[in-house]
């Protein structure tokens, strides 16, 4: 923890942490270590200094002296050494029974972990994105939604102050697609760690289902290997959604912590969609989070009742389509940071809409096309939204393709599409089957 805490965030996003010189510079205790490489030796078919070392990601040094108390504890045996000096090691009697009572306390069998200590801190130095949001980078994040820039600006404040935001608005206006998008406006990449250790025990932080690793540049200083670097983590969470997901989670099976959701995103963005549909109470969820998000502190039980604190750093955002005052009181809104709702597009939007939407799927089109979709709009009396031009375009694509010609946005494949997806109509018409080269036959076939 020394070392990280003297360097700042510049040199941490160039270099990386530094590698630890001496176990004591790890910040992990020692006995922890050398139990961790006893299960490591164990697993291995031909256990080497080198291959313990890579399992453990640590610098062989570091490990080569935790193998040699291993030796004289007599858990390990050396069975022969290569030329470069380190040691092939094989198990002992001793060693076994010595695992099997360790397996007890913890199955964890991963890279070294990193103290709390060392995690809150770095978690602290790398919160802030190194550069901030500006009405540019704003834009080009949400450059295929089409947004006033009266909410670029809201968001733009949202991504600098990493402030809640509650976000509301009717289905399919966007407000997913607005979510997703707000990660991709903050700057840079971040380290977290494979894992961290609490009195013996280990929380799993890394998971591959929503940390996306940065591959290592050759060129790359040499760094702390307990550390990857990675994007900065979007999760998004919905309706499986209970209280106890908050909490650490005990696997009684493999005796160790899987860090929950909260924790996993920070240092990036936590996006609880459809806000109010989860298995837990919209007030419980929110009382649940309310210190967190004003201290960004979190507090966390360890499966025997003690309390550990850790850090809440991530944006935070509830996104949901039910009305206000039906979650949450004036009072409980204030608390929580930002506030935006997305409305549905007027016409000139939605055109813009359809028409990125198109060159997006690599269809050519015209102003007729759009001319045609807005007036059956009109036509109908329903109400446009966002999501609709996606939705309408593929299902002109999978029509195309299902008949084997190719993708074109014609007033017949937008009637044909529309039907399919606003359910008014009843598969191909005999005017456009005909049309299209089709005989009777072939239309009594197609239709349902």
């Amino acid at each position: 923890m020394s070392q990280l805490s003297i360097l700042t965030r510049a040199e941490i996003e160039s270099m990386g942490p530094p590698i630890p010189e001496e176990l004591g510079e790890t910040d992990v205790p020692e006995v922890f270590l050398r139990e961790l490489a006893l299960r490591h030796v164990a697993s291995l078919s031909a256990p080497t200094t080198a291959n313990v070392a890579e399992l453990l990601h640590l610098p062989q040094s570091l490990t080569e002296e935790l193998l040699h108390d291993l030796y004289r504890e007599k858990l390990i045996d050396i069975s022969s050494r290569s030329l470069s000096g380190f040691a092939h090691y094989v198990m002992l009697e001793r060693g076994w029974e010595r695992l099997v009572e360790l397996r007890k306390q913890s199955g964890y069998a991963g890279p070294a972990p990193v103290s709390l200590e060392a995690y809150t801190h770095m978690m602290r130095l790398q919160a802030i994105p190194f550069r901030p949001a500006t009405m540019e980078t704003v834009r080009a994040a949400f450059r295929d939604l089409v947004l006033p820039d009266s909410l670029l600006q809201t968001l733009g404040c949202v991504i600098n102050s990493r402030s809640s935001l509650f976000l509301t608005g009717l289905p399919g206006t966007g407000k997913t697609a607005v979510s997703e998008r707000m990660n991709k406006a903050l700057f840079g990449f971040i380290w977290i760690p494979y894992a961290v250790e609490i009195d013996g025990q280990v929380i799993r932080i890394f998971d591959p289902l929503c940390h996306r690793q940065v591959p290592q540049k050759t060129s790359a200083t040499e760094h702390d290997r307990r550390w990857v670097e990675i994007e900065r983590p979007l999760v998004m969470v919905g309706g499986e959604l209970t209280l106890e997901n908050t909490d650490l989670v005990w696997s009684e099976s493999t005796n160790f912590y899987e860090a929950p959701f909260q924790l996993k995103s920070n240092g990036g963005t936590l996006v609880i969609d459809d806000f109010g549909r989860q298995r837990v109470a919209p007030q419980d969820l929110l009382n649940r989070w309310i210190m967190p998000l004003e201290r960004r502190v979190d507090f966390l039980t360890l499966h025997n009742g003690k309390k550990i604190e850790v850090p809440f750093e991530q944006l935070v955002i509830f996104s949901t389509n039910v009305e206000t005052k039906e979650l949450v009181d004036e009072a409980f809104l204030r608390r929580m940071g930002y506030r935006a709702r997305l409305e549905l597009p007027n016409g000139e939007a939605y055109a813009e809409i359809f028409s990125r939407a198109a060159a997006f799927s690599g269809l050519a089109m015209d102003q007729g096309a759009v001319d045609h979709v807005l007036r059956k709009y009109s036509a109908e009396g329903r109400q446009m939204k966002s999501c609709e031009p996606r939705d309408l375009l593929s299902r002109v694509i999978d029509i195309c393709n299902f008949e084997g010609s190719q993708p074109r946005l014609t007033p017949d494949l937008i009637d044909l599409a529309w039907n399919h997806y606003f359910g008014t109509g009843h598969g191909f018409s005999q005017s456009r089957s005909l049309a299209a080269g089709a005989g009777p036959s072939a239309i009594e076939s197609l239709v349902v």
